[in-house]
C-alpha cells in the first residue's frame, strides 16, 4: 500500500539547465556537486562531522520512489533517514531507498551501516555509477518534523552497480546554508 499524498505528484525534479537562469551559483554549486556530499560536509565542519540515524527499516516506498527506481507503485523497500550533522547541528536530511529485490539481488547489506555515511560507501565503491542530479524543493510532510519547513533545497539521485539501484535525496537545511557563507 502506498501512503503517497495529493502534493506528491506535483514534485517536480529538474535539471541544472532547467534552474541554472533561475537559482545563484553558490546554490548551484552545491545541489549539483556531484562529488561525495558527505567529504564536502566533512570539509566544512573541519572534521565535526556525524551521521544521526533517523530510521532504517521495510517500508512502502513512495510513488516519486517507486517511478525514479524503475518499480511498481507501491513497492516494499528499504528505507534509511539520517541528519548529516556538522559541528552538532543537523545540516542535511537524508533518505536513501532500494527495493527489497534489488538488494537481495544485489548484495548489499544496508541494515548494517549505522552511523556511517552511505555517500562514503557509494563513493569509495567504483562499480556505483551515478545517474544525473535532480532538484527540487522539497515538500516539508516528507521531512521529520524537527526539520520540516517549505522551501529547502532537496537533490536526489540514482546510484546503480550490477543491477543494483539505490535512490539517494538530500535535503539542504538553513543551518547548511549558514554554515557555508561563513566559510572562508
Amino acid at each position: 500500500m502506498s501512503y503517497e499524498s495529493p502534493q506528491a505528484a506535483a514534485v517536480a525534479w529538474l535539471t541544472y539547465s532547467q534552474l541554472a537562469s533561475a537559482v545563484d551559483q553558490p546554490t548551484l554549486d552545491w545541489l549539483f556537486d556531484d562529488g561525495s556530499l558527505t567529504r564536502r560536509l566533512i570539509q566544512l565542519s573541519k572534521d565535526h562531522f556525524a551521521v544521526t540515524p533517523l530510521y532504517e527499516g521495510w517500508q512502502a516506498l513512495r510513488d516519486d520512489e517507486c517511478l525514479a527506481l524503475n518499480i511498481a507503485p507501491g513497492a516494499e523497500g528499504w528505507v534509511r533517514e539520517v541528519f548529516l550533522r556538522g559541528h552538532g547541528e543537523p545540516w542535511v536530511f537524508a533518505r536513501s531507498v532500494a527495493s527489497r529485490s534489488a538488494l537481495e539481488r544485489g548484495g548489499l547489506d544496508l541494515e548494517t551501516l549505522g552511523s556511517r555515511s552511505l555517500g562514503e560507501l557509494l563513493f569509495c565503491d567504483q562499480a556505483f555509477v551515478r545517474l544525473p542530479i535532480e532538484v527540487s524543493h522539497y515538500p516539508s510532510h516528507w521531512l521529520p518534523a524537527e526539520a520540516a519547513q517549505a522551501g529547502l533545497w532537496g537533490r536526489r539521485s540514482r546510484f546503480e552497480r550490477d543491477g543494483l539501484a539505490l535512490l539517494v535525496a538530500e535535503v539542504f537545511l538553513p543551518a547548511l546554508w549558514h554554515a557555508a557563507t561563513e566559510e572562508p
